[in-house]
């Protein structure tokens, strides 16, 4: 008798393997887990200072754009 098995199809359809599986579900807890959040003030503060800091090293390049 053949067994017939059901493996795991990938978004594209091809089958994937016990392994592929359990690192496809790895990938997606990281991805969930750095795309969580609570980072946003913290980004915002460094691209805002970062910005400060080219405005009064550079100021001829930013004369033009306003606060």
């Amino acid at each position: 008798m053949v067994a017939k098995g059901k493996a795991a199809k990938s978004a594209t359809g091809a089958s994937m393997s016990k392994y592929d599986v359990e690192v496809e579900a790895r990938l997606k807890a990281l991805e969930a887990q750095a795309h969580g959040g609570g980072c946003d003030a913290d980004l915002e503060k460094t691209v805002d200072n970062l910005i400060h800091f080219l405005k009064v090293q550079f100021p001829k390049q930013f004369k033009y754009y306003s606060d």
